[in-house]
């Protein structure tokens, strides 16, 4: 539900249905009550269509249906709440880490440092980029096994 208030707009407004990713929005529904101060009042509320819905319904039935495959659900709850806890627990060490006086330094340091080889050892010459291009392009075929 949209509330606007628009300055002194005397004609009604006339919205037009329009052509979105996932199908035709419905005209919305408008109710225009006038203010004291000659200011207009637009509240919108828009109409979904059964498509839609219908789509957020299967998306909740393969949930389900996924949820439902797996043998050992307590194994897959399990590494569930230990993938959370590995996560906040490494974030709560990144910031116990940052929050040392003299460590975000020396690896802002390494950092440039290997930044400014990297750029003088690959970037800098001709011969240098062809050679980290060749290197790329073995790697990605390395990997999709051609």
């Amino acid at each position: 539900m949209a509330s606007i208030v628009v300055a002194k707009l005397h004609p009604p407004l006339a919205i037009i249905g329009r052509q979105t990713l996932f199908g035709t929005v419905q005209p919305p529904t408008l109710s225009v009550p006038r203010t004291r101060q000659g200011h207009l009042a637009i509240t919108a509320k828009a109409t979904s269509e059964s498509s839609e819905s219908l789509s957020s319904q299967s998306v909740v039935k393969s949930v389900k249906n996924i949820w439902d495959k797996p043998e050992d659900l307590i194994a897959v709850i399990g590494l569930g709440i230990a993938a959370t806890i590995g996560f906040w627990a490494s974030s709560n060490f990144i910031a116990a880490i940052d929050q040392l006086p003299l460590i975000p330094g020396v690896f802002e340091f390494i950092g440039i440092l290997f930044s400014s080889w990297f750029v003088y050892r690959y970037l800098l010459f001709r011969p240098d980029r062809k050679e980290l291009f060749q290197a790329i392009n073995k790697s990605i075929s390395d990997i999709l096994g051609q």
